[in-house]
């Protein structure tokens, strides 16, 4: 049973996007396309060429914004606007979920490379909203995106988390280095298992899994 492995922490904090809603909702392949779109409409090139550096931005610098901005210094507040404009109709609430993030003892956060504002409407649409004690999005981090340790450091700073009583959940495995090496009790959300010094759980449930540790 997981719970022994938490019983000292006093924030928990959540990756949003495929974390706190399940893949299968694809939201990505929405944003992906305006990603692309913003991409092509900026740098005034083709479709595949910008599909090209959105990936290769994500890969390199941690988000597609984040390689826009070292390398063309574009203007992050229109970006973030535009590509977060997606249908959350494939969402539906989840209130086994919700009952188990109220039940988590101690302060409880959203971190996403996303926007607060997203996020918001996000947890709207899952039936999360008011559970949680903040919401912080890349903006918050000055722009600066997990997986890079300075993005943690500033959204811990920001609220005050002691690394060494956290846990944080993260579907991205990449984003949960940092965590562990700043003393974080890590959790990788995500279909498939990834063997890793920096993961300390794996979960394919993520209601499942706070069921347990409660």
């Amino acid at each position: 049973m997981p719970r022994q492995y938490f019983t000292h922490v006093t924030t928990w904090v959540f990756d949003l996007d495929n974390t706190l809603y399940p893949p299968r909702a694809r939201l990505f392949d929405q944003i992906e396309v305006r990603m692309t779109r913003f991409v092509m409409d900026t740098l005034g090139v083709d479709r595949e060429r910008a599909a090209f550096l959105r990936r290769d931005y994500w890969t390199r610098y941690g988000t597609t914004l984040a390689g826009l901005m070292r390398e063309h210094d574009v203007d992050p507040a229109p970006y973030l606007i535009e590509v977060h404009d997606i249908s959350l109709d494939h969402l539906d609430p989840d209130p086994m979920l919700a009952g188990h993030i109220r039940n988590l003892p101690g302060r409880r956060i959203v971190y996403t490379n996303g926007s607060a504002p997203y996020a918001e409407r996000v947890l709207e649409a899952r039936g999360l909203s008011g559970l949680f004690d903040a919401v912080y999005g890349v903006e918050h981090a000055g722009f600066r995106p997990k997986p890079e340790r300075a993005a943690f450091e500033a959204i811990f700073a920001r609220d005050g988390v002691r690394a060494d009583a956290a846990a944080m959940f993260e579907d991205d495995p990449r984003n949960l280095r940092a965590p562990h090496e700043m003393g974080m009790r890590t959790v990788h959300v995500a279909e498939d298992r990834l063997a890793a010094d920096h993961i300390h759980h794996h979960t394919d449930d993520l209601s499942a899994f706070l069921a347990q540790v409660i």
